[in-house]
């Protein structure tokens, strides 16, 4: 199987694979026509990867979509899964949207920026001038009612099925639970509610990979957020190396050997002497 990889690093422990820098891409298009796979590509080589090569990607082209902001990820789970995600409020960002939000919302409540990770960019509203702060610095009003937990869960897909997973305990300096922002990890087992309903929603969408935080509230799992890339740390902490687990993937979903497209000589090439 030929896999070309635009990140050394996630590629580790697959078989097989060619990595080329992302910014090089056009000068391999030989290499690119004929992979059976062209895997972590960057967000913005993928339409040009997936359209006009036609190239087969990991992760999917839903997985790159469907992860790279938030709001939008926000209003797809709203629509697939509706009793499964927080009481969200996306407005556009005017004077008026402020006040009738802050009329309208109990606090304290949870306000994002619509593209952090990490924990980063979110922010727990408690007061009227943490709102206002928040309010002149993001681009979109983007809000949710604050769950009643002290923990989540990170739970790593690949392909279609749930392969690892860890809680993470708040952190001692605030309301986040990213380990990045000082949260803790637990390896107790994971619910099968929460498993079931990740599994479930990618199926629906086409993700194949990714981390998804499920918040559990009693026994009802809520989807938090879904993340194309996620950290490692807590699959290390388990001896876990999902590369393996990839290639198993990559191997199961193969097609048979295309015929790649055929490209004359570019505009500005050079002819043979």
């Amino acid at each position: 199987m030929r896999i070309v990889s635009f990140d050394a690093f996630r590629s580790l422990g697959i078989p097989g694979v060619h990595y080329l820098k992302p910014e090089q891409y056009l000068n391999h298009l030989p290499l690119l026509e004929t992979a059976d796979w062209v895997i972590y590509p960057e967000y913005w080589q993928v339409n040009a990867l997936y359209y006009g090569l036609k190239a087969r990607l990991f992760p999917s082209i839903a997985s790159y979509h469907i992860g790279h902001d938030k709001i939008e990820q926000t209003r797809v789970f709203q629509l697939v899964c509706p009793h499964n995600v927080p009481d969200t409020r996306i407005l556009e960002n005017s004077p008026e949207n402020a006040e009738r939000l802050w009329d309208e919302l109990c606090t304290p409540f949870v306000a994002k920026d619509p593209r952090s990770s990490e924990g980063r960019g979110v922010f727990l509203i408690e007061e009227r001038a943490q709102w206002k702060q928040y309010c002149a610095q993001s681009p979109v009003l983007y809000v949710q009612e604050r769950l009643p937990i002290d923990r989540d869960l990170r739970l790593v897909l690949i392909g279609d099925k749930v392969m690892a997973g860890y809680w993470r305990l708040q952190s001692a300096n605030g309301f986040h639970n990213n380990i990045a922002q000082g949260g803790t990890l637990d390896f107790a087992p994971q619910p099968a509610a929460a498993v079931e309903l990740v599994e479930r929603v990618a199926r629906q969408l086409g993700i194949d990979h990714g981390g998804f935080d499920v918040a559990m509230v009693g026994s009802h799992p809520y989807i938090i957020e879904y993340n194309r890339l996620f950290g490692n740390h807590g699959l290390v902490e388990q001896g876990i190396r999902i590369g393996d687990m990839i290639y198993a993937h990559l191997l199961s979903e193969s097609r048979p050997e295309r015929t790649p497209p055929s490209h004359g000589p570019g505009r500005w090439t050079r002819k043979a002497s």
